[in-house]
């Protein structure tokens, strides 16, 4: 990808409290980051937000820009916050340009307050929830182990009286993957989701100076068949009603669009990070002193985004993908998917495969037929409730 082809599509997400969390999740990736910044106050000020978003802004070269908000949990920082974030977005906007806010959050700390502002700025509220209470309640408990469940549905319910537009990230993990309707129909049907992420859980740990697969995280066999088995309930029930992200990405394969989901590029490197501080990381997922680009308050945003070394990042993923992933008949979908999950050895000998490649091939090898007649559909423009009936005629599940 070229330098010109980052700066339209690079995508900066802000975690303005760090890793602080008032959850305690099992499985968490991020909360660990917080050591990275010992000792110091892990609130973004007033200088480092505004200069945050005048580089951004600046640095983008199309007119509709968002800023995305995570965590930790990032309602921690109050809507004072927020609001000065409004200010500052309309200060530095330009002529005609758009700008969107999203945020993700628990959802326990959602009060009315909240949603009001939320409503008023036109925020989309990302929630993260684990499926029905049992499910989500294994691994996402608060500090003191209590559970987080009842608090996150009473965020849910308050979205959705003052008419916030929300969506699901849901975790698949080795708890919930065993019951993939369960889960789909929870979100579906008692939590009333048009738009739902799963985020596979793959942590590495160390266990008596070996590195191991979490217990938390999902198990290859597990996840394929996790997604199968919705996606056979979804293209028989919902396609058009229930939008679920890995789905649109296949589906864009299918057809030949860049995919919305940076796993499935061919290269990676332009979904970077901006801490608390205004440092800047290649990845979420590699928040560590190797991918540390510099900070926003002395070098350029724009400069790091295409840096030699982000570049070079973000090269990365095709340059080292495996023999087994080049001759791959899904590898057009799939693309090695995430590095941070390519840490297994292939049939040749060869490293850089990704944990969940079985997954990923018994999923998109599942869903070739749909996918091929939903394409041809998709290019014909045909409406969603004329494409179900016609999946449904020719009985592809």
């Amino acid at each position: 990808m070229t330098e010109s082809e980052y700066l339209v599509c690079f995508h900066l997400m802000a975690k303005p409290n760090g890793a602080l969390c008032n959850l305690n999740c099992e499985y968490c990736f991020y909360t660990p980051k917080k050591e990275l910044y010992q000792d110091r106050e892990m609130e973004m000020s007033d200088e480092v937000l505004e200069e945050y978003t005048r580089q951004y802004i600046n640095a983008m070269e199309i007119p509709e820009v968002t800023f995305a908000w995570q965590g930790g949990e990032p309602t921690l920082m109050g809507i004072e916050f927020f609001k000065k974030a409004i200010k500052f977005q309309e200060k530095y906007k330009k002529p005609g340009m758009q700008i969107y806010n999203t945020i993700q959050t628990n959802g326990t700390l959602l009060d009315k307050d909240w949603c009001e502002f939320f409503r008023e700025n036109n925020f989309l509220v990302g929630i993260s929830i684990d499926g029905p209470q049992d499910f989500h309640d294994a691994y996402r408990r608060d500090k003191k182990g209590n559970p987080s469940f009842d608090q996150v549905m009473h965020g849910l319910e308050l979205l959705k009286k003052h008419e916030v537009e929300f969506n699901i990230l849901s975790t698949v993990n080795r708890i919930n993957a065993d019951y993939p309707l369960e889960v789909y129909n929870f979100f579906k049907e008692e939590v009333g989701a048009k738009h739902i992420q799963f985020i596979p859980i793959v942590e590495l740990e160390d266990s008596n100076g070996k590195i191991k697969v979490s217990d938390e995280s999902v198990l290859p066999e597990q996840y394929g068949k996790f997604l199968s088995t919705i996606f056979d309930e979804w293209v028989r029930k919902d396609v058009g009603k229930v939008y679920v992200q890995i789905f649109d990405a296949a589906l864009a394969s299918w057809v030949d669009y860049p995919p919305a989901v940076c796993v499935f590029a061919p290269t990676c490197g332009t979904a970077l990070i901006i801490e608390h501080n205004g440092d800047i990381y290649s990845c979420d997922h590699f928040v560590d002193s190797e991918h540390l680009l510099g900070n926003i308050m002395e070098k350029s945003l724009k400069e790091m985004v295409i840096s030699s070394f982000q570049l070079q990042f973000g090269q990365n993923k095709v340059d080292h993908l495996p023999q087994q992933c080049i001759e791959c008949s899904v590898k057009f979908a799939c693309q090695g998917a995430c590095p941070k999950h390519r840490f297994c050895i292939d049939a040749q000998g060869e490293t850089d495969l990704n944990y969940l490649c079985s997954s990923y091939k018994a999923f998109f090898e599942h869903i070739k037929k749909p996918m091929m007649i939903m394409a041809w559909l998709f290019n014909q423009g045909r409406a969603p409730a004329e494409v179900m009936s016609i999946l449904d005629e020719k009985k592809v599940y």
